[in-house]
């Protein structure tokens, strides 16, 4: 991990670097599958511990999050803050957000250029590879032919299955190379995410301060002014201070939109680099272990071979040779099936991906249903203001 350090709040996303989100190369990935159902004599369990269970308290961003450090940096951020200011109101908490679209990107392209299938496809064809060593061949000259022609059918079998194995254990070893550079490039991607979560949240935390100021200190003054004074310019210059209130008060919560993908990849790519990992510690296996035993059963077959030769007790022998040939076929298969197994098996389930796709369709309902509120809460609150006005303008013309 690396040291943490202050996000650098700015007020001009242009003048922001993005370089460090544009250098991670690594394929962001699926969150964890949802666990199995649990089976009951009680249906009615299951319901009443689910209703027993704790609500789950909300995360609440605020200065608790930060440390004294990153609490002065907002509190000196927020004083420069200006929601009079068109320009920097659009531009707020911007570069941060690029940030995170930056890295998404990102990750996004190294998926599409990574091709991790063909992984299990060199895993299956070292199984199908190892599995045709010893079988018999067609035309009398497989493994139990006799004399010399069995010999030199043996030893053509095993050099062609051993520069087979080869071609394969090398484009094993360069998938290795790249999974675990993924693996380190991964954690590079996770601090970079942490970092802009951070800048993210102090951004929030800083705009939340302002607004607060704004609404306690000047919008409770020009409102004051304009009941005090009646006078038309006064009330409208109310109405804009509000108005901007409210643009920069979506704005904040558009950051806090961004922050929560931010929140959601920092597991997601630990799902990943789990994923690689456990990948990387298949391949390992079959280089250190199945390889080895393959060609130790190689040298040993050719030496009994060359002892059955050298023998008069050719039935003796060739009973030897068939309870070996057995052994290492029950050996060879048990490795073959569960080596078959853990190549085919999938790296994301289809439940986890209608788990993702589910969440994803309820967070867009929830920021629908969000923006619903909102929008008729304004057209309430322009009512009101309307309302206000009219009965101002009522009381001022009963004065007269």
């Amino acid at each position: 991990m690396s040291e943490e350090r202050i996000p650098n709040l700015t007020l001009n996303p242009e003048g922001a670097a993005t370089a460090a989100a544009a250098a991670a190369q690594a394929p962001a990935a699926a969150s964890q599958a949802p666990a199995a159902s649990a089976l009951t004599l009680n249906p009615d369990a299951p319901a009443a511990e689910e209703a027993a269970k704790p609500e789950v308290e909300p995360v609440v961003i605020d200065e608790s999050m930060l440390t004294p450090e990153e609490r002065v940096a907002v509190d000196s951020f927020a004083k420069q803050i200006d929601i009079t200011d068109s320009t920097q109101v659009m531009q707020y908490g911007s570069a941060a957000q690029k940030n995170i679209a930056q890295f998404s990107e990102s990750a996004l392209d190294s998926v599409r250029t990574k091709d991790l299938g063909s992984v299990g496809e060199a895993l299956s064809n070292l199984v199908l590879e190892l599995k045709q060593v010893g079988e018999p061949e067609k035309k009398g000259f497989g493994l139990f032919n006799r004399g010399k022609r069995r010999m030199e059918a043996m030893r053509s079998q095993y050099a062609k299955a051993e520069t087979n194995v080869d071609r394969i254990v090398e484009m094993l070893e360069g998938h290795q190379l790249v999974l675990m550079k993924d693996v380190a490039m991964l954690d590079q991607m996770y601090d970079l995410n942490q970092q802009y979560c951070k800048e993210l949240t102090m951004y929030i935390i800083a705009g939340k301060k302002h607004l607060a100021s704004v609404r306690v200190g000047q919008l409770e003054e020009l409102r004051k002014k304009a009941e005090a004074s009646g006078s038309q310019e006064d009330a409208q210059a109310y109405n804009d201070l509000v108005n901007l209130c409210n643009r920069f008060e979506k704005k904040i919560h558009d950051l806090e939109l961004t922050r929560m993908i931010s929140v959601q990849m920092g597991p997601q790519t630990r799902l990943l680099q789990n994923n690689d990992t456990l990948m990387i510690e298949k391949i390992q296996t079959s280089l250190v272990n199945t390889i080895p035993l393959w060609k130790s059963q190689m040298v040993l077959a050719l030496g009994l071979e060359h002892s059955r030769q050298a023998t008069a007790a050719q039935t003796a022998v060739t009973n030897m040779t068939n309870d070996l040939l057995r052994q290492n076929a029950e050996l060879l298969r048990m490795g073959t099936v569960e080596t078959a197994k853990e190549a085919e098996r999938s790296v994301v389930d289809i439940e986890t991906l209608q788990h993702t796709n589910q969440e994803l369709i309820t967070t867009l309902d929830e920021v629908l249903r969000i923006q619903t509120e909102g929008r008729a809460k304004r057209v309430a609150a322009e009512a009101e203001l309307g309302k206000i006005e009219g009965e101002l303008k009522k009381k001022l013309l009963e004065l007269r």
